[in-house]
């Protein structure tokens, strides 16, 4: 219910509740009961995999809300969502007007759930190109209900791995999580990770200091936690590349994703704010340290593997 006698302007500083315009999204279902568990699937042409995917989740009997995100993909991806939803009640599916990154998809999901008047205790976050099991969800769920915040399903800790990756492949991804996790001050071994499952309390705290456009938000989320003193956690997972399609991982996010880890280094150690550094590499685009020249340089060389 709207306040009564505020002007326009007046309304836009309400800050009880998280907010999505109607405006800017199309929310097509109906929230039926309350769920326990959120599945969140960001989605841009994958209509190859997500009818299976949704059905495999389905199948699990953890009567979660499965909540997909899809950026107005050209192949159709929210037609079959939209199909699925005659079959199963469960389904929510947040259609944006254009491809907007990874981690404003992400964000707008959480503010879409915490805006809720039932909200999910717990929210879990996965590919849907079937690059992460979906039997490894229940997995995520009983860590989390142990009382951690963060569940990381890993590659690199102990147990886990990855299959149909080149091996220049695995050594960035190992370089760059090794380095984040550095910087980061955190014994997590795959901060890259998609593969998640957060506490509802810690989406609450850290909501309203995301701010990540594409791939950093995997880094940006776990630097919250880990700032504000809240529980993380890992499990080994198989991640096995993308079974049908192409990799939408492009050289420049990946170049975002290293900026973003030396622009929060800067912030955290010597009170530089992020902004002073943008406006530093707009007047020099050669600004970039050893360890992140030397991974551009890997990446540029190998482009056919993003």
């Amino acid at each position: 219910m709207e306040p009564l006698g505020l002007t326009p302007i007046e309304k836009q500083f309400i800050t009880e509740k998280i907010r999505v315009s109607p405006n800017c999204y199309k929310v097509k279902g109906k929230i039926r009961r309350k769920h326990e568990v959120a599945i969140v699937l960001p989605t841009y042409c994958e209509a190859g995999n997500i009818r299976k995917l949704i059905e495999e989740i389905e199948s699990l009997n953890i009567d979660p809300l499965i909540l997909v995100v899809d950026d107005s993909s050209p192949d159709e991806t929210a037609k079959i969502v939209e199909e699925m939803q005659k079959k199963f009640s469960n389904i929510l599916l947040i259609v944006r007007p254009a491809k907007r990154g990874l981690g404003t998809a992400i964000t707008d999901a959480f503010r879409f759930l915490l805006s809720l008047r039932q909200k999910p205790k717990y929210i879990i976050t996965m590919d849907a190109d079937f690059s992460h099991n979906p039997r490894d969800i229940p997995r995520l769920l009983s860590l989390a209900k142990m009382g951690y915040d963060l569940v990381v399903g890993s590659r690199y800790c102990p147990g886990g791995k990855t299959e149909k990756w080149s091996p220049i492949r695995v050594l960035i991804s190992k370089i760059a999580n090794i380095f984040a996790s550095t910087i980061l001050n955190t014994k997590v071994s795959d901060c890259t990770s998609g593969f998640r499952c957060y506490s509802i309390r810690l989406l609450k705290d850290v909501i309203r200091r995301l701010h990540s456009q594409t791939y950093e938000i995997q880094i940006e989320t776990i630097r919250q936690a880990v700032k504000n003193g809240f529980y993380i956690a890992e499990i080994p997972i198989i991640f096995t590349n993308r079974k049908l399609g192409r990799s939408k991982l492009t050289l420049n996010e990946i170049r975002q994703f290293l900026s973003y880890i030396i622009k929060a280094n800067l912030e955290e150690y010597f009170a530089f704010p992020i902004y002073n550094l943008a406006l530093l590499r707009l007047k020099n685009r050669n600004l970039f340290t050893p360890m992140e020249t030397y991974l551009t340089l890997l990446l540029e060389q190998n482009k056919k593997l993003i």
